[in-house]
């Protein structure tokens, strides 16, 4: 049975069925992902720095051949934050301790507030989609806002999207502003959906000035 959000939800009325239809619409590895592995390189302005990279069946990045370990550091970084995003862990296990009720909708979608476990974190959803995440992070509050996504055929990835830290307490910004533009694509024939290209554009904040990092995956292989 497939769950849709509905264009107006009742604020206060339950709506779990609605974030779980959301939740198991992400694209997510099939169980027994082996690994890959490829060339990688990132830019900035005139600089380009390359070297290979490999992501284990265990996630764990590796990447090798760069001659700057900040770099080198930033590139492992994203490969698993692309990784650990494909994990797949049923609902259950992940939203079992949590309530979810509807606040008010937008154009983004209906707005999820969560009790129980997430107490104070929320989304808002829409068409089967995350369109906005809002939580609580290591001390530190994250908020990222989707603009668009890719169509596996199996669940969706978010193509462009926001993502802004903040103080829990205050809500003042830590670091810029950053916009995201991700390609996909499947390894392979019928291998599974992997990060082909991130364009990373932050917004200046206080003395750092604004950047963009384009940080590319290529000549990839299953392991």
């Amino acid at each position: 049975m497939t769950i849709s959000t509905p264009a107006q939800t009742a604020p206060g009325s339950d709506c779990r069925d609605a974030f779980r239809a959301a939740y198991e619409n992400r694209y997510t590895w099939d169980p027994g992902f082996s690994g890959y592995s490829g060339l990688c390189s990132w830019t900035q302005g005139d600089r380009c720095v390359e070297g290979r990279f490999e992501v284990g069946a265990d996630l764990k990045a590796k990447v090798t051949g760069l001659d700057d370990a900040d770099v080198e550091k930033a590139m492992a970084s994203q490969l698993w934050e692309v990784a650990i995003h494909r994990v797949r862990r049923s609902f259950e296990q992940v939203h079992s301790d949590n309530t979810f009720t509807a606040g008010e909708t937008t154009d983004e979608g209906v707005e999820v507030l969560i009790g129980g476990k997430g107490e104070g974190d929320r989304y808002r959803i829409k068409d089967r989609v995350v369109t906005m995440v809002h939580r609580h992070i290591h001390g530190t509050v994250v908020t990222i806002h989707t603009g668009s996504t890719t169509d596996t055929g199996s669940g969706y990835l978010s193509r462009t999207y926001t993502s802004q830290y903040a103080d829990p307490s205050t809500g003042e910004a830590r670091g810029g502003l950053n916009r995201f533009e991700d390609t996909f694509v499947p390894l392979e024939a019928n291998g599974p959906w992997i990060l082909e290209q991130r364009v990373i554009n932050t917004e200046a904040h206080g003395e750092t000035p604004a950047s963009t990092q384009t940080f590319r995956f290529f000549d990839c292989s299953s392991l």
